[in-house]
């Protein structure tokens, strides 16, 4: 049997699935879980096969994980492909590995159970437009831009992000807001927080 965890929000959803998953003859859904605090300690203490989450519960973070030396459960991750800029940075992180998939989560219920059955079996599941979707999404800005937000995401103020870039403090402002229109944020720490997310620095 497959013992396989569920995450996800929204109960509806999480209660559809756990009842198709659960009417396999291969598949045990072992626990049901809808908030992000509740996952890590549940991964580490339960162990088990598969744990389907999604992603919108952790977005850039990636998916958690136990302490070194302890069983590392594979993770089927289920992303609204409208996160494509979020999942970006994750996938860049591990879209090669074998223990974490990734499929969109408009993917039909026994998608999602082949997926279980194939990541328990050590092999890799990957949407491919999802991952088209992401890694080709660019970032719209300039690399001038780029500099200023990871010298922003440092908290340097103006006038030392000027020094450092060899730019009048005038400049830098009128550099910083343009990312914030072109992030749509309305302060630096918001514009660092969805850059990161959008994987742009």
């Amino acid at each position: 049997m497959i013992r396989t965890l569920l995450a996800l929000d929204g109960a509806l959803v999480r209660g559809s699935l756990a009842f198709v998953l659960g009417g396999q003859d291969d598949i045990d859904v072992v626990a049901e879980l809808d908030g992000k605090e509740q996952i890590a300690p549940a991964l580490c203490s339960m162990h088990p096969d598969v744990a389907v989450v999604d992603f919108d519960l952790f977005g850039a973070e990636g998916p958690p994980h136990c302490p070194a030396g302890t069983h590392r459960s594979p993770m089927l991750m289920l992303v609204d492909p409208r996160r494509s800029q979020a999942l970006s940075r994750v996938l860049r992180t591990h879209v090669r590995a074998q223990t974490v998939g990734f499929l969109g989560n408009h993917v039909p219920p026994l998608r999602v159970v082949e997926g279980v059955r194939q990541l328990s079996r050590g092999e890799p599941v990957v949407d491919a437009d999802l991952v088209v979707a992401a890694l080709n999404k660019e970032s719209p800005l300039t690399a001038r831009e780029t500099e200023v937000l990871q010298l922003a995401a440092e908290g340097l103020p103006v006038r030392e992000m000027a020094i450092k870039l060899s730019l009048a403090p005038g400049t830098v402002r009128n550099h910083l807001s343009r990312i914030l229109t072109k992030a749509a944020a309305r302060t630096r720490i918001e514009a660092v927080r969805i850059a990161r997310e959008a994987g742009w620095i």
